[in-house]
């Protein structure tokens, strides 16, 4: 651990401090973290206990005490945490290994010290909020607070691709913190993320086969996709509101919805047996090639590839 990284992990400490019910009040953008002047206890240090307690309502030696422990407990890189003065947070950190380091200085070059882009979930919910917001017309709404990816799951786009990791961490409101399982990867109707991109390529293997079959989708009444057109209908409502709430989680459940409801509509889509294509069937085939554009273009909006082939 470097001092840079120090900085970003005591953020982190408070987060998760005030995520757990141990605090309250605000978690701060960014953390002051200097080196112990000569005589101080240890090798850097930061006020953070004194500017959270003002908002937390505790004193600053209590808010240090839950910081240190979350610290300590979370963070191998940090050797020893104590408290002085009023509820000065003071580190000695584990050493760092050479090799390490020159590994880190060649990989990021004349990067190397620059501020990382961002916490990986942060870039992903801040990108598809800017997306909704501007399919709105909106842009700038109130400022966003995301809760990182815990620390437990690593790197969940090494672990389950970048378009599963960015559904998981889109799919629960912005402040919750996002779970990982095995499921994101199933390939069966278990999964939302896999029935969602199904349902597309669902949607566009209808008109390719109905293509094989000489006719084309051409609108028209469908009686037996009233549910999917319903969830149609609203899918502006939804993408209204995950634009005013900056809530993509709600376009990932509408995306839910109409996925579902085109594979319970799918199957009647095309002619069966000796059935010949008949008006009917192109009114059916415009709806599904309808639902698989909304279901391609909300993904658009997470950041997230509508496949062909799954």
């Amino acid at each position: 651990m470097i001092p840079a990284d120090l900085s970003r992990a005591v953020v982190q400490a408070v987060r998760r401090a005030v995520e757990g019910g141990e605090l309250a009040g605000n978690v701060p953008e960014r953390v002051v973290v200097e080196r112990t002047r000569p005589g101080g206890v240890g090798e850097y240090a930061t006020p953070v206990a004194l500017q959270v307690a003002k908002s937390a309502r505790r004193e600053p030696r209590e808010v240090a005490r839950v910081l240190a422990g979350r610290l300590l407990a979370d963070e191998p890189g940090i050797e020893s945490v104590e408290i002085t003065g009023a509820g000065f947070l003071n580190f000695t950190l584990a050493p760092t290994p050479a090799a390490g380091l020159v590994h880190d200085i060649r990989a990021r070059g004349l990067r190397y010290g620059h501020a990382p882009d961002g916490e990986p979930r942060e870039r992903v919910v801040r990108g598809a909020v800017e997306r909704i917001e501007a399919s709105q017309g909106r842009r700038g709404g109130p400022e966003l607070r995301v809760a990182p990816v815990a620390r437990r799951d690593g790197d969940v786009v090494a672990a389950y691709g970048a378009d599963a990791a960015a559904w998981a961490m889109l799919a629960v409101p912005a402040r919750e913190t996002p779970s990982f399982t095995p499921g994101l990867l199933v390939q069966d109707e278990s999964s939302e993320f896999f029935r969602v991109r199904y349902a597309y390529t669902r949607a566009r293997a209808l008109g390719r086969n109905a293509a094989r079959l000489g006719f084309r989708g051409e609108p028209g009444d469908s009686p037996e996709g009233r549910e999917l057109l319903r969830a149609l209908a609203e899918y502006p409502l939804a993408l209204e509101a995950a634009a005013h709430h900056q809530a993509p989680e709600r376009l990932t459940r509408h995306l839910v919805a109409v996925a579902d409801a085109l594979l319970d509509f799918q199957h009647q889509v095309l002619p069966q047996g000796d059935e010949k294509p008949s008006a009917a069937h192109r009114a059916r085939l415009a709806l599904a090639e309808a639902a698989g554009t909304v279901l391609a273009g909300g993904l658009a909006l997470l950041g997230i590839d509508a496949p062909d082939f799954l």
